[in-house]
C-alpha cells in the first residue's frame, strides 16, 4: 500500500526549483518553496524575507511553455525561506533540494536538515555532483533517506528523472521517491550509477560536442548539422545547435566542464573540452535563446545562424542532401537512420562518424554508467528527445555489419559487444513472443525488459490476435475484459469515413458483444489533428455538396452515437486533438485524458466552424451550467465558448482543457501517457460493473436572437478596429448564430439535433466562400493558417 503524501517541499526557487514545484502542484500536492532571505530583509518581515521564492514562484507562473498546468493549480505553491521555513520543510513527507550547483551550498544544507531530523525523504536535483560526496559527513540516518532524483528542463515536460542512490539509502526512500516522481508526475524514471553527469548528460553531451567539433573541423554550417541530426536520425526538430540554444550555452559549458574535470579515466575525456568557438560565445554572452542569439538569431521577420569560422551571422540557405532526401516519406525510423548513415554525401559522411564514436562510446560505459542498455536508452530518449537510444539505434544498423564499418573507419569497438557478437548475440534487443522485449547483458545472455505493469499496449494487442476489425484508417480492438478500442491509425490520425465507421462499429460491436469501449491510439504526437481536409477539398472541387453533407451527418451521428451508447464509452486523447478530434472528446460521455493534451476547435484557422456536434456541445455545456446556476448570465455563458471557437483557442494541458470546456469536471487526467489506455480501460470498466446507463436527451436552452445579436455586434467593433478580418467576421456571425440557437427566442430550449442542423448550414454555407476555400487550400499546402 503507498504511503499517503500530505505536503512536499523544494528547496530552492531557481528555474529548475520553480518548475518542479509547480509540477508537483499540477499533481495535487500542496508545495513549500523555499530560498534564502535577502539580507538586507528585516527579521520578521515574511514579505521582504521571502521575496526570492516569491519572484521564483512569479517566473514559474509567467512561463513559457507553462509550468503550471492551469491557474488553479497555482495556489497549491507557497513561499516561504531558508531561514525561517526549514522547519516547515523538514515536516514534509518529501523534500525535492534544487539550490545552486555547488557542493559546499548544499552541504551547509544538509548540516542543518540532518540536525533537525523528521522522516522527510531528501532527493538532490543535483546535474551531476557525486551523492558520496554529497552526504560526506552526515548522519547514518540521513544518508538513509536522501537520494538523487535528477529533473530535466523542463520538467513538467521531459519525461526522464534519473534516480541515484548511495551505499545507505533505504528501500523505503528509494519506493517513496519513486512513488512521487513515477506514479503521481508520471516520470519515467531510470537507476544511474554515481557517476559525474549520470547517464543522459554523460552521452548526450559528448554526441553534442563531438559533433560540434567535427562541425567546426571539417566546415559544416550550423544550418547542415541540423538538417541532418533532427528527424530523419529521430532526434528533436531542434537537432543540435537549435537545442544548444534552448539549453543555454552557459549550461552546457558547466556540463562539458564538469565531464572534463571530472573524468580523469573517460578515454574519450577531451571531447568534453571546450573548442574556441564555444569559449568566445559565453564570452561574449551570446548564451542562446535566454539572450536572443547563440547559434541562431532573430533578425527582423527572419532567422540568421552563426558562422563557426568567422562568428559572423549569415542568411539560412535550407541545404540539401541526397541522402536526407531520401528520408522523405519514410514512415520507419530505422530505415531512414540506415539510409541517412550508409549514403555517401557529406550529410552521411558526418552522420556516420558521429553516430559510429556514440554508439562506442556508450558501449564503453556499460557498468560504470548503468547495468543495462534499455537504461541508457531511455535516458536518452527521455531526457534528450531521441527516438533511438544508442543501442537501438545500433540494432537498427545491424550490431555486426556495424562493427565491420567501424573497425574500417579505424574505431575501435569494445571487447564485450565483440564477444557477444561472436557468441551469436548479434542484437541488443530481441523478442521472445510478441509481448516480451528482451535486453542482452554485458556478461551475455538476454533478460526481460521492465515495463510498467499498468501499461497496456495495442500492438501487443494485436499480436495476440486482439484485432476484430480494420480498415484503411482504423481499427477495433479486443482489450479482453468486455472492453473494445476504437484505433485511430490514418495520417496524422485525422477524421475521414474510414474513422467514422469504425466508430459506429466500435459501439455497435460494445453493445452487442461487451461492457464498454474506449477511443484511443498509439501515435507519438496526435491523438488526432482535426478532418481529412483533402478529401473536402476533393468534394468542393467538384460542388458536391450533397457528399459533403452525408459526411457531416456521419461524424455528427458517430460523436452522438458514442454519448448515448448503452455502454459506457470512454475518450484517451492526448497531445494534439484538434478540430475534428476535439468533437469527438467532447462527444464522449466520459473523458480519461493524458496531462499534456492540447485540444481545441481550430475550424476557423481553415475558414470554417465546428460540425461534428462541437458548437452543440458548447451550447449545451452552457445551458447546463446555467441551469444548475440560476444567478448566472447564460449569455455571459455563452459567450467564453463563442470567443475560444472564434479564436482557435487551444489548451496547453489537459486540465486548461477543463478550463475551457472541453472535458467535464467529472472527467480524470493520467500524468503519464503511458498508463493513459489501461486507465482508460479500468474507468469503463468501473463505470460498466456499476450499472452504467446513457444520460438522457437535452433540450438545450439557448440564447436566442437577442443573444446572437450582441455577439455579432462585437464582431462588427473587432472589424471596424482592424483587430480581425471581414471574413472572420463573417465566420464568427455563423457562430453566434448556432450558439445562440438560432432564429429563436432568448431563453427558448431546442433540441441537439436543431443545433446540428444549424452546424451543418453554416459549414456548407462557408464552404461555398473562395475566401474558406483559399484557406484550405493554404493550409493542405503550407500547413499554416491564412489570415484573409
Amino acid at each position: 500500500m503507498a504511503k499517503p503524501i500530505d505536503e512536499v517541499a523544494v528547496l530552492g526557487a531557481g528555474v529548475m526549483g520553480a518548475a518542479i514545484a509547480a509540477h508537483l502542484a499540477n499533481a495535487g500536492f500542496k508545495v513549500l518553496l523555499l530560498d534564502i532571505a535577502p539580507r538586507d530583509a528585516p527579521p520578521g518581515d515574511a514579505w521582504a524575507r521571502n521575496r526570492i521564492a516569491r519572484d521564483g514562484l512569479a517566473r514559474a507562473k509567467a512561463s513559457k511553455p507553462a509550468s503550471f498546468f492551469s491557474k488553479r493549480f497555482e495556489p497549491l505553491v507557497t513561499v516561504g525561506n531558508l531561514d525561517d521555513d526549514l522547519g516547515r520543510a523538514a515536516a514534509c513527507d518529501f523534500i525535492v533540494e534544487a539550490v545552486i550547483e555547488n557542493l559546499a551550498i548544499k552541504r551547509s544544507l544538509y548540516e542543518k536538515l540532518d540536525a533537525l531530523g523528521g522522516g522527510a525523504v531528501i532527493a538532490s536535483n543535483t546535474s551531476g555532483l557525486p551523492l558520496a560526496e554529497l552526504v560526506a559527513g552526515r548522519s547514518h540516518a540521513f544518508k538513509q533517506r536522501f537520494l538523487i532524483t535528477h529533473f530535466f528542463n523542463p520538467p513538467r515536460y521531459l519525461k526522464l528523472v534519473e534516480v541515484v542512490t548511495g551505499e545507505e539509502t533505504s528501500d523505503a526512500a528509494v519506493a517513496l521517491a519513486e512513488q512521487v516522481c513515477g506514479t503521481y508526475l508520471g516520470k519515467g524514471l531510470v537507476r544511474a550509477k554515481d557517476t559525474p553527469n549520470f547517464i543522459a548528460n554523460r552521452v548526450g553531451t559528448f554526441s553534442l560536442m563531438r559533433t560540434l567539433a567535427l562541425a567546426v573541423e571539417q566546415r559544416y554550417t550550423v544550418e547542415e548539422v541540423d538538417a541532418i541530426f533532427g528527424k530523419p536520425l529521430g532526434r528533436p526538430k531542434s537537432a543540435v545547435f537549435r537545442t544548444a540554444d534552448v539549453v543555454g550555452l552557459d549550461t552546457l559549458v558547466h556540463v562539458a566542464n564538469n565531464c572534463h574535470e571530472a573524468l580523469t579515466n573517460d578515454e574519450r575525456r577531451e571531447v568534453f573540452a571546450l573548442p574556441d568557438v564555444l569559449k568566445e560565445l559565453v564570452e561574449r554572452k551570446w548564451l542562446g535563446s535566454k539572450t536572443k542569439q547563440g547559434f541562431y538569431k532573430k533578425e527582423g521577420a527572419g532567422i540568421v545562424q552563426l558562422n563557426l569560422a568567422t562568428l559572423a551571422y549569415e542568411p539560412l540557405t535550407k541545404p540539401r542532401f541526397a541522402s536526407i532526401g531520401a528520408t522523405k516519406g519514410v514512415d520507419d525510423l530505422d530505415e531512414r537512420i540506415r539510409r541517412v548513415v550508409n549514403g555517401d554525401d557529406r550529410a552521411s559522411s558526418l552522420a556516420r562518424q558521429v553516430l559510429y564514436e556514440t554508439l562506442i562510446y556508450a558501449a564503453n560505459r556499460m557498468g560504470d554508467i548503468a547495468d543495462s542498455v534499455v537504461d541508457v536508452d531511455r535516458a536518452l530518449k527521455w531526457g534528450f528527445g531521441w527516438e533511438r537510444g544508442p543501442f537501438e539505434t545500433w540494432d537498427a544498423l545491424g550490431v555486426p555489419e556495424t562493427i565491420s564499418k567501424m573497425e574500417a573507419a579505424g574505431l575501435a569497438v569494445p571487447a564485450w559487444v565483440k564477444e557477444r557478437v561472436a557468441a551469436g548475440e548479434t542484437h541488443f534487443y530481441e523478442r521472445e513472443t510478441p509481448t516480451e522485449l528482451r535486453q542482452l547483458a554485458v556478461r551475455g545472455g538476454y533478460h526481460p525488459v521492465p515495463q510498467d505493469e499498468r501499461r497496456l499496449s495495442l500492438e501487443e494487442v494485436r499480436a495476440f490476435g486482439g484485432e476484430v476489425e480494420r480498415n484503411a484508417g482504423a481499427s477495433l480492438l479486443d482489450l479482453g475484459d468486455g472492453v473494445f478500442c476504437v484505433e485511430f491509425h490514418a495520417k496524422m490520425n485525422a477524421i475521414d469515413a474510414d474513422i467514422v465507421s469504425m466508430m459506429q462499429k466500435g459501439v455497435e460491436r460494445a453493445e452487442r458483444d461487451g461492457v464498454a469501449l474506449i477511443i484511443g491510439n498509439e501515435a507519438p504526437d496526435a491523438f488526432c489533428a482535426g478532418a481529412n481536409l483533402f478529401s473536402l477539398m476533393v468534394g468542393l472541387s467538384q460542388n458536391n455538396y450533397a457528399a459533403v453533407d452525408q459526411i457531416l451527418i456521419g461524424f455528427q451521428n458517430a460523436c452522438m452515437r458514442t454519448r448515448y451508447a448503452r455502454v459506457p464509452v470512454v475518450c484517451a486523447p492526448f497531445g494534439l486533438a484538434l478540430g475534428g478530434g476535439a468533437e469527438v472528446v467532447l462527444g464522449c460521455p466520459h473523458v480519461r485524458a493524458a496531462a499534456e493534451l492540447y485540444v481545441g476547435c481550430v475550424e476557423v484557422g481553415v475558414g470554417l466552424i465546428p460540425a461534428g456536434g462541437g458548437c452543440m456541445e458548447m451550447a449545451a455545456r452552457a445551458s447546463a451550467l446555467a441551469d444548475t446556476n440560476p444567478n448566472v448570465d447564460l449569455l455571459a455563458l455563452v459567450r467564453q465558448p463563442f470567443e475560444y471557437l472564434g479564436t482557435a483557442r487551444v489548451s496547453t494541458s489537459a486540465e486548461e482543457g477543463r478550463d475551457l470546456g472541453y472535458l467535464h469536471a467529472h472527467d480524470s487526467v493520467s500524468m503519464s501517457r503511458d498508463t493513459l489506455l489501461a486507465d482508460a480501460k479500468q474507468l469503463a470498466l468501473g463505470l460498466a460493473r456499476a450499472g452504467y446507463r446513457p444520460p438522457p436527451p437535452r433540450r438545450v436552452k439557448v440564447v436566442g436572437t437577442t443573444g446572437a445579436a450582441t455577439m455579432k455586434a462585437a464582431l462588427h467593433n473587432l472589424a471596424d478596429a482592424h483587430r480581425i478580418s471581414e471574413h472572420d467576421a463573417k465566420i464568427g456571425s455563423h457562430l453566434a448564430r448556432i450558439l445562440s440557437g438560432g432564429d429563436v427566442a432568448p431563453g427558448a430550449r431546442v433540441t441537439e439535433q436543431h443545433l446540428l442542423d444549424l452546424e451543418r448550414e453554416a459549414f456548407l454555407s462557408l464552404c461555398g466562400e473562395e475566401k474558406s476555400r483559399a484557406r484550405i487550400q493554404h493550409m493542405l499546402t503550407t500547413s499554416k493558417p491564412l489570415r484573409n
